[in-house]
C-alpha cells in the first residue's frame, strides 16, 4: 500500500523525524546520516534515496510513499506505526493547533499566473493560479468539495491559520457562496509556491 507524498500528515511526520534527528533534512549527507541513525535505533533500512523522496528533495517521478517506510519513519519519530502515529496527530490536533512554523503569502505580493499548492486535513490538497485583484482559480484538487474551475478571492494564506475564501464562483460564473472556509479547526498543514 501507498500514500500520496503530498499528504498533509505527511509533512508532519517529515517535521516530527527532523525534530529527533536535531536538524532539517537539507542536503543529500543529512539523509545519508539519517538513514545511519535509523538502522542504528531502528534496525531497519531505508534507503537515502527513499527518504530523499519523503522530503521532496528528490522526487524521481514518484508521487507516492509505501506504507513500510512511513511504518519505520513513524516508529523513528514517535515509537509507533504510521496508523497510530495519525491517530495520535488527530487527537493532538484537538489540543493544539499552534504546532506548525509559521509561513505565509500575501496575494498582494503574488504576479499574475504565479500558482500555490495548499493542503489541510485529513487528506485535501488544492493548486491554485493568481489572477490578480486577490482573486484565484483552482487549477487542481483532492478530497475537497471545491472543483476545478472554481475561482475566489483571498488576501493572506497562512499555515496553522484557517483560510477564508470570497466570492466562491464556479467555472461557469455562478455563485457557489458568500464565503467558504479551509481548515476550519486546524488551520493550513503546507503552503508551497509552484
Amino acid at each position: 500500500m501507498s500514500i500520496n507524498s503530498n499528504n498533509p500528515k505527511i509533512a508532519v511526520l517529515r517535521e516530527r523525524v527532523e525534530s529527533r534527528f536535531g536538524k532539517a533534512l537539507s542536503v543529500h549527507n543529512d539523509f545519508v546520516s539519517l538513514v545511519a541513525e535509523i538502522e542504528f535505533t531502528q534496525r531497519q533500512h531505508i534507503s537515502e534515496s527513499t527518504l530523499e523522496r519523503v522530503w521532496n528533495y528528490s522526487t524521481r517521478g514518484y508521487d507516492t510513499v509505501s506504507l513500510r517506510t512511513l511504518d519505520v519513519l513513524s516508529n523513528y519519530a514517535a515509537s509507533c506505526d504510521w496508523k497510530h502515529f495519525c491517530m495520535n496527530l488527530t487527537e493532538e490536533l484537538d489540543c493544539d493547533s499552534d504546532m506548525f512554523t509559521t509561513e505565509f503569502v500575501y496575494a498582494s505580493d503574488l504576479q499574475i499566473g504565479d500558482s500555490l499548492c495548499i493542503t489541510w486535513l485529513p487528506d485535501r490538497r488544492c493548486e491554485l493560479r493568481y489572477l490578480g485583484d486577490n482573486r484565484f482559480v483552482v487549477e487542481g484538487c483532492e478530497h475537497t468539495k471545491l472543483s476545478v474551475g472554481d475561482t475566489f478571492t483571498c488576501s493572506q494564506f497562512v499555515v496553522g491559520k484557517p483560510l477564508i475564501l470570497g466570492d466562491l464562483t464556479d467555472a461557469f460564473g455562478e455563485s457557489r457562496s458568500k464565503n467558504y472556509i479551509i481548515g476550519q479547526r486546524h488551520g493550513l498543514i503546507t503552503l508551497k509556491r509552484l
